[in-house]
């Protein structure tokens, strides 16, 4: 995982220079499979990069990570797949700061999250799918039951998307 915190602090122009060209070359350099043969998938994040998702689509990896500033029905339909071909696979991205919130809302805020990316594929479905995650990075704050209400949400409501 390519993990970039500070690439959505840059100007248009400093951000293609400066974060995803570096992002590019640092792909290029890396190997594709492991010791085992088996492919290693790979994954770009960077907190604020939604401006530029479209530029990012053409990375060499499999997942664009998202941070909470970003739609992910949107960012489905941007990079996401289609009928036409594969897309990317999208993680994220629900604000870490919602674990501060009682578990009731961080039900709330995991369905809004999960409904805004929409059906998921199925089976032999158009495309790559959503990987649940933070936003961002968890704080060293946050209440333990409040990331077991937050996984608890993730199982349910996922299971009943795939019905």
């Amino acid at each position: 995982m390519i993990f970039d915190s500070w690439g959505g602090v840059l100007a248009d122009g400093a951000f293609q220079e400066f974060s995803l060209a570096y992002t590019a070359r640092v792909l290029a350099q890396l190997r594709r499979t492991g010791t085992d043969g088996a492919v290693v998938p790979r994954i770009v994040f960077t907190k604020g990069g939604g401006l530029w998702l479209q530029e990012m689509a053409a990375l060499d990896c499999d997942v664009l990570g998202l941070d909470w500033t970003v739609n992910l029905g949107q960012a489905r339909k941007l990079v996401g797949g289609s009928e036409n071909g594969p897309g990317k696979a999208l993680q994220g991205n629900i604000d870490p700061n919602v674990l501060f919130a009682p578990p009731a809302q961080i039900a709330t805020e995991v369905h809004r999250v999960l409904d805004s990316f929409g059906a998921p594929y199925q089976g032999s479905g158009t495309g790559p799918t959503h990987i649940f995650n933070l936003g961002h990075g968890i704080s060293q704050y946050t209440p333990p039951d409040h990331v077991a209400a937050l996984v608890e949400a993730v199982h349910s409501h996922s299971k009943a998307l795939r019905k």
